[in-house]
């Protein structure tokens, strides 16, 4: 139990105790709230896109170029029967919370040699979770006939560059860039100076 006043010393202080837990490190509520940034936000109301990737619902619940996070980026991502992630590594750490459904993740055997190699699957099912390692080659695919896979993505040092392969075979010095990815891409845009 929160003893009385609690609450209103930490909407008053700076997020120092709130950086345990990854939120706006170092930025005090108040500049938080000034910058129009809610601190509780109804994640149905949040911005919502398949990005023009069909089978796919991407929702950044916090993120490094909408909220300011600095350490980590957080995603709702839902995967209809069928659909799948591009095989891609990214520099960072990436862990996944399954919420519903079932899927297979696809994990290179060989990451850090000249390319990835024949994957190993190992099944993904409601509230199970799994880690990938930093640039460690993978695909989430939702295997499941029947039902949509509905999964939460923590990711380390947002914004993320990824690098998407055509095959497993594929070299990784021929791997392709994409940064921006999809969903900071218009956060990074800025309009031209007219002047």
């Amino acid at each position: 139990m929160m003893p009385e006043g609690g609450l209103r010393r930490r909407q008053h202080s700076s997020l120092r105790a709130w950086d345990d837990v990854g939120m706006l490190k170092g930025l005090s509520v108040q500049t938080v709230l000034q910058a129009g940034i809610p601190l509780v936000r109804n994640i149905s109301e949040l911005p919502q896109s398949d990005y023009g990737r069909g089978g796919l619902s991407h929702i950044t619940i916090a993120g490094s170029v909408l909220h300011g996070m600095k350490e980590v980026e957080i995603w709702l991502q839902t995967f209809s029967p069928g659909s799948r992630t591009p095989i891609h590594r990214h520099s960072c750490e990436e862990v996944f919370v399954v919420l519903k459904g079932s899927g297979t993740i696809f994990l290179a055997s060989n990451s850090h040699e000249k390319q990835p190699g024949k994957p190993q699957e190992y099944p993904i099912f409601s509230n199970s979770t799994f880690h990938i390692p930093m640039n460690d080659v993978h695909q989430v695919w939702n295997t499941n006939e029947n039902e949509d896979l509905q999964v939460l993505v923590v990711i380390s040092r947002p914004p993320v560059k990824v690098f998407i392969y055509e095959d497993w075979s594929m070299p990784h010095t021929a791997a392709k860039l994409k940064f921006p990815y999809y969903w900071d891409e218009d956060c990074f845009y800025s309009p031209k100076d007219e002047l």
